[in-house]
């Protein structure tokens, strides 16, 4: 299969995983939509790849279902410490133009993930954000705007953060063209 075909298959693949989870805790649509704060119909299209979740949308279901956003994105696969440049697969969210590639492999019970993160000019900055664990950016090209507890860093590349992910933060492209940084952080709701 060709990268740009699981692409374009990533929303069915998504939304298979997610109808077959529910089903599997025999949950309903109506109280699963209810608990991830979304409407039943939209879950409905979700489940059949008609429509892709914003990050905030995939949290709650995947909240509601009890598992990381991640449970979602890609499935684990063997416990593996090499991942190949051709097992990458670029995914993203309806509310942000970001793509996102894994560059390490899903498993359960890892401490740490670490996601390329590709910017494109122009784009809003990311929503502030504080949860449990920490994280750590590095600005591979482009320039990084960093915001931590009301201050901000301008990131270029090489430059990089380490700060634990209950200080309130946000990012957003500082360049006139694409950013590019990986981060790597404790596994949570995205």
């Amino acid at each position: 299969m060709k990268r740009d075909d699981r692409k374009s298959n990533a929303p069915l693949v998504m939304g298979s995983k997610i109808r077959a989870l529910r089903k599997r805790l025999e949950r309903t649509l109506d109280e699963t939509a209810t608990a991830a704060g979304i409407s039943k119909p939209f879950l409905s299209q979700v489940e059949r790849g008609q429509a892709t979740p914003s990050i905030s949308s995939l949290a709650g279901i995947a909240q509601a279902l009890g598992v990381t956003m991640q449970y979602f994105v890609e499935t684990p696969t063997e416990a593996k410490s090499v991942r190949r440049a051709d097992e990458g697969q670029y995914f993203s969210f309806a509310d942000s133009a970001n793509r996102f590639a894994r560059l390490t492999n899903a498993a359960v019970g890892r401490q740490l993930d670490a996601i390329l993160v590709r910017m494109p000019a122009g784009q809003p900055p990311s929503e502030v954000t504080t949860h449990a664990g920490e994280e750590f950016l590095y600005v591979l090209s482009g320039r990084l705007s960093l915001s931590l507890e009301g201050r901000t860093f301008m990131l270029d590349p090489g430059d990089s953060a380490h700060f634990e992910s209950t200080v309130p933060h946000g990012w957003a492209n500082a360049a006139t063209e694409e950013t590019v940084i990986v981060w790597v952080g404790s596994p949570r709701l995205f």
